[in-house]
Protein backbone atom coordinates (compact mmCIF):
# COMPACT_ATOMS: atom_id res chain seq x y z
CA UNK A 1 0.00 0.00 0.00
CA UNK A 2 1.97 3.22 -1.12
CA UNK A 3 1.39 6.18 1.64
CA UNK A 4 0.92 10.06 0.51
CA UNK A 5 4.00 12.01 2.50
CA UNK A 6 1.39 14.96 1.70
CA UNK A 7 -1.27 14.11 3.89
CA UNK A 8 -1.37 15.05 7.82
CA UNK A 9 -4.02 13.52 10.02
CA UNK A 10 -4.44 15.32 13.48
CA UNK A 11 -6.43 14.07 16.23
CA UNK A 12 -8.33 17.44 18.09
CA UNK A 13 -10.16 18.19 21.43
CA UNK A 14 -12.15 21.88 20.73
CA UNK A 15 -14.92 21.33 23.94
CA UNK A 16 -14.49 18.51 24.52
CA UNK A 17 -15.19 16.79 21.55
CA UNK A 18 -12.73 14.63 19.60
CA UNK A 19 -12.45 15.31 16.21
CA UNK A 20 -10.28 13.31 13.24
CA UNK A 21 -9.04 15.54 11.05
CA UNK A 22 -7.47 15.54 7.69
CA UNK A 23 -5.45 17.79 5.47
CA UNK A 24 -2.66 17.83 2.99
CA UNK A 25 0.73 19.31 3.81
CA UNK A 26 0.69 23.40 2.76
CA UNK A 27 -3.24 23.33 1.96
CA UNK A 28 -3.94 25.93 4.50
CA UNK A 29 -0.99 29.01 5.25
CA UNK A 30 -1.18 27.29 9.18
CA UNK A 31 -2.54 25.35 11.86
CA UNK A 32 -5.03 28.49 13.04
CA UNK A 33 -6.47 28.49 9.67
CA UNK A 34 -6.71 24.70 9.07
CA UNK A 35 -8.82 24.65 12.36
CA UNK A 36 -11.02 27.81 12.68
CA UNK A 37 -11.88 26.32 8.84
CA UNK A 38 -12.75 23.04 9.71
CA UNK A 39 -14.42 23.19 13.11
CA UNK A 40 -15.92 26.76 12.34
CA UNK A 41 -13.88 28.41 15.45
CA UNK A 42 -14.91 32.39 16.50
CA UNK A 43 -13.27 34.54 17.68
CA UNK A 44 -9.88 32.28 16.58
CA UNK A 45 -6.87 33.67 15.23
CA UNK A 46 -7.86 37.53 15.91
CA UNK A 47 -4.28 38.97 14.86
CA UNK A 48 -4.71 37.06 11.40
CA UNK A 49 -1.76 34.87 12.21
CA UNK A 50 1.50 36.86 13.05
CA UNK A 51 1.48 35.28 16.55
CA UNK A 52 0.74 38.08 19.05
CA UNK A 53 -3.21 38.13 20.05
CA UNK A 54 -2.91 34.08 21.88
CA UNK A 55 -6.10 33.50 20.58
CA UNK A 56 -5.46 30.73 18.43
CA UNK A 57 -3.60 29.17 21.69
CA UNK A 58 -3.44 25.31 21.74
CA UNK A 59 -1.75 22.42 23.80
CA UNK A 60 -0.07 20.01 20.69
CA UNK A 61 1.37 17.05 21.40
CA UNK A 62 3.68 14.90 18.87
CA UNK A 63 5.24 17.97 17.26
CA UNK A 64 8.86 16.74 15.79
CA UNK A 65 11.32 18.24 13.44
CA UNK A 66 11.72 22.08 13.37
CA UNK A 67 8.37 23.08 14.75
CA UNK A 68 9.34 22.06 18.00
CA UNK A 69 11.10 25.33 17.60
CA UNK A 70 9.16 28.66 18.61
CA UNK A 71 10.02 31.65 16.77
CA UNK A 72 10.54 35.20 18.36
CA UNK A 73 6.88 36.28 18.90
CA UNK A 74 5.47 33.47 19.71
CA UNK A 75 7.94 33.10 22.46
CA UNK A 76 7.21 36.53 23.94
CA UNK A 77 3.37 36.30 23.35
CA UNK A 78 3.59 32.86 25.29
CA UNK A 79 5.99 33.79 28.40
CA UNK A 80 3.78 37.31 28.48
CA UNK A 81 0.64 35.13 29.71
CA UNK A 82 3.12 33.18 31.77
CA UNK A 83 2.96 29.80 29.59
CA UNK A 84 6.69 28.31 29.51
CA UNK A 85 5.07 24.56 28.65
CA UNK A 86 6.62 23.63 25.36
CA UNK A 87 3.43 21.69 24.35
CA UNK A 88 1.29 25.25 24.74
CA UNK A 89 1.81 26.74 21.50
CA UNK A 90 -0.48 29.42 18.84
CA UNK A 91 -1.67 27.65 16.43
CA UNK A 92 -0.92 30.19 13.43
CA UNK A 93 3.01 29.41 14.20
CA UNK A 94 2.82 25.82 13.20
CA UNK A 95 2.67 25.16 9.31
CA UNK A 96 0.98 22.01 7.72
CA UNK A 97 4.14 19.97 7.36
CA UNK A 98 4.36 16.39 8.09
CA UNK A 99 6.11 17.40 11.59
CA UNK A 100 2.77 17.79 12.76
CA UNK A 101 1.40 15.00 11.29
CA UNK A 102 0.01 12.44 13.76
CA UNK A 103 -0.25 14.89 16.69
CA UNK A 104 -2.84 15.46 19.34
CA UNK A 105 -4.13 19.19 20.12
CA UNK A 106 -6.54 20.44 22.38
CA UNK A 107 -7.93 23.25 21.78
CA UNK A 108 -7.09 25.56 24.95
CA UNK A 109 -10.01 28.76 26.50
CA UNK A 110 -8.45 31.68 27.21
Amino acid sequence: MKTNKNKICLSVVENNINHSIETYVHEYPNLMFLLRDKLLLDDFGECGGVGRCATCIIEIKGVKGDSIIKERNEHTTLSKMGYIDTTIRLSCQLYLNNDIDGSQIEILDL
